[in-house]
């Protein structure tokens, strides 16, 4: 009789990478990233007229996807008053499509194991300054219940690549994270998380089969840097090294079954505008195979990160300008897609960009292992709800609890929106892109919107917060009732019954 060992990490990393899930999407065996085509489209689009740009805006205003040389051109802009004037049309594309809500989410880093040697990420395999945990399921359990009771209802599970982290760990955590039901502090409600995305490595159409089946709201993976020899530079070692094999994750999520997709890429790394076209490169592919582009789209910053050389030195680190206006052309190329502003970036610049049409934000964030609960300890003894560097993948910019950057965006006439109805209703794919490109979700949203900020406000909120948010309800709830696409359907009487039953304390009554 044999025993089978278990495979060493080594072994295990091996075994990760299926080339026939890479060549079938290659085209002539090549992939979509061709980098002279972006470059020329770069050099060749330098000094655009005025009369081409405000064309362009007048497309991205009728929400339709920019083509790569007229990202190009955006790219190119270098007079003020026309940037000016992108900022203020990126702004009304976000309204058009999205309304003035912005939708809260909480990571949650479940391990920080990593097969990978990533130059810019303190979570890599060498970093022995690190300290390694991965959380067992009534750990998991305890951050999220820590999570709940700051008043999130949506949570992104993050995973370092390791077999300590591999499907198995990640099903059963997304399981762990649905079972949690917690007490509201105001209201004694029950509250829970609805939806749980994901922030995985790249696996197998076998792996995410069973990803799909554990109920995932949507599968994120950021290619970090679509440059191809700064990528193999900064990435030298483990399945990540693999340039192709990240390219096609959400290809391959596609395949099995999970519609909901997000990519990103992390600036600093390479050259911006390159990552900028890039990003649109990705999304024209999704499209082109599967008629679906990404739900959302990330740009993180290069951060600190301990003992990496590289997220201190790098010669392409992108100033506040030049993220603003990376944001915004992001929003006008492809103007359906939601846009992620993270708690990388001091509040400062969040607030900033914000208003250059993104959708997404997070707070109260804690990036080490354990850090809800441990953030939670240090609460309870009156001393700083900090971070520790050693204990988590890079530094925040921003720290502030949730009810004060709810505060901040409800001074900005910014509704906050903790829905995860579409999810539920089965608006997603090309469901819900259908309805984005048609500024229809956003009507939705808007009323979901007011729901959930209804129910944090009774439940979480503080009274200065509480004050403010309820002040921008009633003026929500005023447009709402004016607005034809509500009037002439059932959507507003059938709003007004559910507004009242969160009144009378039902909650997670949805559109």
């Amino acid at each position: 009789m044999s025993i089978n060992k278990p495979l060493t990490t080594g072994e295990w990393s091996k075994k990760v990478i299926r080339q026939e899930e890479i060549d079938k999407y290659l085209i002539d065996g090549k992939d979509f990233i061709n980098e002279t085509e972006i470059w020329d489209h770069i050099n060749h689009n330098v000094l655009p007229d005025k009369s081409k740009i405000q064309a362009i805006l007048e497309k991205s205003l009728s929400i339709q996807r920019l083509e790569p040389e007229e990202t190009a051109a955006l790219l190119n802009v270098k007079d003020d008053a026309l940037w000016e004037e992108m900022y203020d049309v990126a702004l009304k594309v976000k309204q058009k499509v999205y309304d003035n809500r912005i939708v809260f989410f909480a990571p949650l880093y479940c391990s920080n194991l990593c097969v990978n040697s990533c130059a810019y990420c303190g979570f890599r395999k060498e970093n022995k300054n690190e300290k390694r945990r991965v959380l067992s399921m009534d750990e998991i359990r305890k951050e999220t219940k820590a999570v709940i009771g700051e008043g999130h209802k949506r949570m992104i599970a993050v995973y370092g690549e390791h077999p300590s982290s591999d499907i198995d760990y990640i099903t059963a955590s997304i399981q762990a994270i649905y079972s949690v039901n917690e007490k509201s502090p105001n209201g004694n409600k029950d509250s829970n998380i609805r939806r749980v995305n994901v922030n995985a490595a790249p696996m197998s159409v076998d792996d995410l089969k069973k990803l799909e089946k554990a109920g995932i709201g949507t599968y994120q993976v950021f290619q970090e840097t679509y440059h191809k020899p700064t990528y193999a530079k900064v990435h030298p070692a483990g399945p990540k090294a693999n340039y192709r094999w990240r390219l096609y994750a959400l290809h391959r999520a596609m395949e099995a079954g999970i519609d909901d997709l997000a990519i990103g890429a992390l600036f600093g790394l390479y050259d911006w505008r390159f990552e900028v076209m890039g990003l649109l490169y990705h999304a024209i592919d999704l499209e082109r195979q599967f008629k679906i582009g990404p739900h959302t789209i990330s740009f993180p910053r290069l951060t600190p990160a301990a003992g990496s050389w590289l997220s201190t030195h790098s010669k392409y680190f992108v100033n506040d300008e030049d993220f603003k206006k990376l944001v915004t052309v992001l929003r006008l190329s492809v103007p359906y897609t939601g846009l992620i502003i993270t708690a990388r970036e001091h509040p400062e610049i969040k607030k900033e960009v914000i208003k250059v049409g993104c959708t997404q934000t997070d707070a109260s964030t804690r990036i080490g292992i354990g850090g809800y609960t441990d953030a939670m300890k240090r609460l309870s003894l009156q001393q700083e709800f900090g971070q520790v560097k050693r204990e988590q993948q890079f530094m925040l910019g921003d720290t502030r609890r949730l009810d004060e950057v709810i505060r901040e965006l409800t001074e900005m006439g910014m509704i906050t929106s903790f829905c995860t109805a579409g999810y539920r209703c089965g608006r997603t794919g090309d469901k819900i892109m259908g309805l984005l490109k048609n500024c229809v979700e956003g009507k939705f949203c808007k009323l979901n919107a007011v729901l959930t900020f209804k129910e944090y406000l009774d439940d979480y909120a503080s009274e200065e917060t509480r004050k403010a948010g309820n002040e921008l309800i009633e003026k929500e709830l005023s447009e709402i009732r004016e607005m034809p696409f509500f009037k002439e359907t059932k959507l507003l009487e059938n709003f007004e019954k559910y507004y009242q039953k969160v009144m009378g304390g039902e909650r997670d009554v949805y559109i």
